[in-house]
């Protein structure tokens, strides 16, 4: 295939994802990560196509909020990997779920469930929750941010803090085979990671895309949760790191 028609087949994949990374990008067109790198330049430079890290995106995503446009990105990923773990939790457990798009699928998928505690960081998990089935939700107060209206710092950490639940859920900007769960803020990083320390069982939820990304801000390491939920096995040297650590793997079926 030649230049100016990977052009052609890229804008073509990057429309029916939405969102696809660079790697994924490679192994469709079966060319190395440089290559497409060249490729994806000018149509990132003309517009075509939106930058993001590690991948690019539809411009047509831009206008939406920044929460908003995520929730779009690999949706049917999310959701799977959303119902997947739905199905681990049963009517009255106690779930703590820090902000993100696919915890906030996994609230979705939590609808038909009664009678569950919730405690998140999140408006839009406490917003779909509350005051159905029975459930009790209690939200970590502090500053929300206008991009996800989702509190953090110290009050928010202190509040979750004393807590202990179920099940504790966390998603994540990026997961790296050397220094493992990682985020890009570390308000949201220093969240997740109180988060995970009041489950008695430790989720992360994660989409591939994340996996062989590092993030600015260690969330944990391997051994800091007990089970990862993705949609497609994760690199080799992820999956050592995973099973090194004694973590259990879990892939949603789409």
């Amino acid at each position: 295939m030649n230049h100016s028609k990977r052009h052609g087949e890229i804008l073509r994949l990057v429309q029916e994802a939405g969102t696809i990374t660079i790697a994924d990008l490679a192994a469709k067109l079966n060319v190395s990560l440089e290559t497409v790198r060249r490729d994806v330049k000018p149509l990132t430079g003309d517009g075509s196509v939106l930058k993001m890290h590690g991948a690019i995106g539809l411009p047509a995503l831009a206008g939406e909020a920044p929460f908003e446009r995520r929730m779009r990105e690999n949706a049917d990923a999310k959701r799977a990997i959303a119902r997947a773990v739905a199905a681990t939790i049963n009517d009255g457990d106690s779930v703590m779920l820090d902000t993100g798009t696919t915890t906030s699928f996994l609230a979705r998928e939590l609808l038909s469930h009664r009678r569950l505690t919730i405690i998140t960081n999140s408006s839009d998990i406490a917003r779909t929750l509350a005051t159905v089935n029975g459930n009790k939700v209690y939200m970590a107060g502090g500053e929300l941010r206008s991009d996800s209206g989702a509190a953090f710092g110290g009050s928010a950490v202190d509040f979750v803090s004393r807590f202990s639940v179920n099940h504790a859920v966390i998603s994540t900007g990026a997961v790296d085979a050397v220094m493992g769960v990682m985020d890009y803020d570390l308000e949201e990083a220093e969240f997740a990671r109180m988060v995970l320390t009041r489950g008695a069982r430790r989720v992360v939820v994660t989409d591939h895309t994340k996996f062989g990304r590092q993030g600015l801000v260690q969330v944990c390491g391997f051994d800091g949760f007990g089970e990862i939920v993705t949609d497609r096995l994760p690199p080799r040297d992820v999956g050592h790191a995973i099973d090194k650590a004694g973590a259990k793997l879990t892939i949603a079926s789409m």
